[in-house]
């Protein structure tokens, strides 16, 4: 007898997982649908919100950052220290499984599988094909589908117009064991670098995880050879030695996209729906704020029956977070543009005004209602370095 879901889940990441465990811990019959042994490049780093908002145990915060430094072109540096706050860090292998097993403990059914089609049945109700590690094809019925099986989510792009027409950023990253005696190296603190050499449009990256390190890059520059900017850059942080662990790829979304359900039956959430941060690359948190949306969203239209609703998860997620993302991606657009430019950004990180807004919108993932005086600094110091009155 084919098995019928209320909910079936399709990816098992911060999203999905989220998705699962509240719409399972609220009484609906989930089916969570994971491939085994994928792990999304990610730098792992997780504002206090969200360890906060999604209680995360102590453990699963494998390092606690209390500063970042930025690298620019020319080597110059701007130290960032996170005074009052901190960034936390995870590692996605462990934490995406706690997250999946949280969910099976809430009532949702795991099902270890790769999504292939969907089909109807006569009766209209939308039947999900996935296939098993050993090639055999299982299906099950829903009411409703969540796409969080990434960027260019395969669900989406069958079921929703221009899914899969959205700006990418393809990631790469090593993760190493730590380093221990690296001088250019800290357990707490961020290294981000900003160079074409590493990258032409984006940035690198050597964040700490504890006991390992995760050291990457990212383009949106197809013929961009990432494995060997992130060996350049190993080299040149002096962190060649270490033993490699495991490497990893993927594209990442820096558009949300504009439309996430189908109007029926099917609506997205996470990378699949393209919320990942412009400029920065982040994603842990807004993923996992998007499958709590797309919960609640699933959870009225069971209630309900109404379709319509579907859309209120993207309205509900542009309405909080919408024009940072605008802020972000005019940012990226311009200050990524060049190394010169980069040259200047990494001038401006070193001002007081800018780093203490940036940290607390980060922190708490808002922005900030700071005096008038300082966002005025802000824009005239910016302006200075736009226009070339001041030296990097």
């Amino acid at each position: 007898m084919t098995e019928t879901y209320d909910i079936i889940v399709v990816g098992g990441g911060p999203a999905g997982a989220t998705t699962a465990q509240i719409t399972a811990k609220n009484g609906s019959r989930v089916l969570l649908l994971d491939r085994a042994g994928r792990i999304k490049p990610c730098g792992g780093a997780v504002p206090p919100r969200l360890i906060r908002d999604y209680d995360i145990p102590a453990e699963f915060i494998v390092a606690r950052i209390d500063a970042a430094r930025i690298v620019s072109p020319t080597g110059r540096l701007a130290h960032m220290p996170v005074e009052g706050s901190y960034v936390g860090m995870v590692d996605r292998q462990d934490f995406d499984e706690y997250l999946r097993d949280r969910a099976a403990k809430a009532g949702a059914i795991r099902e270890t599988g790769t999504y292939s089609k969907s089909t109807r049945d006569d009766d209209g109700t939308l039947r999900i094909h996935y296939l098993m590690k050993d090639g055999t094809e299982k299906s099950a019925r829903t009411r409703l589908a969540i796409g969080a099986d990434g960027a260019l989510s395969k669900l989406g792009r069958d079921h929703i117009a221009n899914a899969h027409k959205t700006k990418l950023v393809f990631a790469y990253h090593e993760i190493v064991e730590r380093p221990e005696s690296a001088d250019t190296y800290s357990s707490d603190r961020c290294d981000v670098y900003y160079n074409a050499r590493y990258s032409p449009d984006f940035y690198a990256w050597v964040f700490p995880h504890g006991k390992t390190a995760s050291i990457g890059t990212g383009s949106a520059h197809k013929g961009f050879a990432l494995r060997d900017a992130v060996a350049k850059l190993r080299k040149d942080a002096g962190l060649e030695g270490s033993k490699t662990i495991r490497k990893e790829g993927a594209p990442i979304p820096l558009k949300p996209l504009k439309r996430w359900d189908n109007g029926r039956d099917v609506l997205l959430a996470g990378d699949a729906a393209g919320v990942v941060a412009p400029a920065s690359g982040e994603g842990i948190y807004y993923a996992m704020l998007g499958g709590e949306l797309a919960a609640d969203t699933a959870l009225t239209f069971l209630k309900t029956g109404d379709a319509r609703v579907l859309a209120q998860a993207r309205k509900r997620f542009m309405r909080a977070h919408g024009m940072i993302f605008r802020v972000l991606a005019v940012m990226q657009h311009f200050w990524y543009g060049n190394d010169a430019r980069r040259e200047r950004f990494v001038s401006m990180c070193r001002d007081k005004d800018v780093q203490r807004l940036t940290w607390a919108a980060y922190t708490e993932k808002k922005l900030q209602k700071a005096g008038a005086m300082a966002h005025a600094r802000i824009f005239f110091k910016d302006m200075a370095h736009l226009l070339g009155i001041v030296a990097p």
